[in-house]
């Protein structure tokens, strides 16, 4: 038995957001072992819906869960802000950027 970089990112994401397989299972209407199989068996190959489940679940993405080359869970977070601020609406935005020109304002004092 063989766990893929797939398997090996699911269970490092869960063990840091301190899910059970049982919690993580229950999020994305799954069976523990069907969570197991996925972290541990080579032959594991969930369908891209159960995938964005599994990814939402462990706030990352699923380009991050299915990455051949190293990624680190920082790119995987930051990709998953850019996409949420992406469908934001315009003036959600601009209150943002406020924000961001404040928070950066005091990390230049």
């Amino acid at each position: 038995m063989m766990s893929t970089p797939l398997g090996e990112r699911v269970r490092e994401a869960r063990l840091a957001k301190g899910l059970t397989l049982e919690a993580l299972a229950e999020k994305v209407e799954s069976s523990k072992s069907y969570i197991w199989q996925i972290e541990n068996k080579d032959v594991a190959r969930p369908s891209a819906e159960k995938l964005q489940q599994i990814a939402k679940a462990l706030d990352t993405t699923v380009e991050y869960l299915l990455a051949v080359e190293a990624v680190t869970q920082q790119d995987a977070a930051d990709t998953a802000f850019f996409r949420k601020y992406q469908r934001m609406k315009p003036r959600s935005k601009e209150r943002l950027r406020e924000m961001l020109k404040i928070l950066d304002d005091d990390e230049d004092d």
